[in-house]
């Protein structure tokens, strides 16, 4: 079941896109998520898949999307289906502006649906439902689904190219906040106040040189010093007190991703005990119809989609 500890991850992660979507973004858009935004291959396999499961839906169906995030899901069912009456709900409080058409509710757990018995005709789930207890989601969709009515689960695979860019993310985190203590460095040295801001700068410019050497411009082992180091020569006039309390935030954000880091892993390990899902819905009568791999451009499989009825 979800954490307190991945419940801020999540709710940090999504807060951040959706201050992404005010700078040219759009509601429930393709901002990259847990993947790298060039995987735009990836998100249309992604996109196909839901495209078939909302294809035979009677017209005016309704479906309940669960930790729908920035509710991308809804959006591509939405360009197939405009006839559907799509809502999503998500544990994270604060989440970006639905895409038009659609609703959105947050701070909604999936083990306890507000919703009455036999509400939906359809109900989905992206990356989501193995982050929750099994057992109470599964027998949740079941109360919440009309006789008839069909399950999507688009679930991670612990093997898959998801996991793996995100644990170098991890490694590439810890490097730049525990290997390199780079905030720790730099706080220390601001305590010589306005004549420690140089050295603390030149301190966090190190870091990031190292960190752009050894992984890259594009990880946050540059990253993080990098914004510290900027941090440092902008805050000159607001003096010490506010670039520490910048730099804290800066830890803040990171110590987030490493939280969802490590549920995304647990939820790899969830959604690889399938004999445990599948029993899940089997006791509530809705039987496994279908699985299907979904594939990055390589052939690699990323996910996969199972479909319950």
């Amino acid at each position: 079941m979800a954490t307190p500890e991945s419940q801020d991850a999540w709710g940090d992660f999504w807060a951040l896109n959706s201050k992404g979507q005010t700078q040219g973004g759009s509601a429930g858009g393709d901002s990259g998520g847990c993947l790298p935004q060039r995987w735009a291959a990836i998100e249309q396999a992604q996109q196909m898949a839901w495209h078939g499961f909302v294809s035979d839906l009677d017209s005016g169906a309704r479906l309940l999307d669960l930790a729908t995030g920035d509710g991308r899901v809804l959006r591509w069912m939405l360009g197939k289906r405009t006839d559907l009456q799509l809502i999503g709900i998500d544990l994270a409080p604060k989440l970006p502006m639905p895409p038009k058409g659609t609703e959105t509710r947050g701070g909604v757990p999936m083990e306890e649906l507000p919703f009455e018995d036999d509400r939906f005709h359809a109900v989905s789930s992206q990356f989501g439902f193995e982050y929750g207890d099994v057992t109470k989601v599964s027998a949740e969709i079941a109360r919440v689904l009309a006789p008839g009515g069909k399950v999507g689960l688009m679930v991670h695979r612990g093997d898959g190219p998801i996991l793996e860019h995100n644990r170098t993310r991890r490694n590439q985190l810890l490097w730049a906040l525990k290997e390199k203590a780079v905030a720790r460095k730099v706080k220390s040295a601001l305590k010589a106040g306005s004549t420690g801001i140089d050295r603390a700068a030149k301190i966090a410019g190190k870091v990031a040189e190292q960190g752009a050497q050894k992984f890259g411009q594009s990880s946050p082992a540059w990253e993080i010093p990098e914004a510290i180091r900027r941090s440092c020569l902008m805050g000159r006039q607001a003096g010490v007190g506010s670039i520490t309390e910048t730099i804290g935030i800066i830890e803040g954000h990171a110590k987030n991703e490493l939280g969802r880091i490590k549920s995304l892993s647990g939820a790899c390990k969830t959604a690889d005990a399938r004999n445990k899902i599948v029993s899940a819905f089997d006791a509530h009568g809705l039987a496994l119809r279908d699985t299907q791999a979904i594939r990055e451009p390589t052939g690699r499989e990323l996910a996969d989609f199972i479909t319950f009825g």
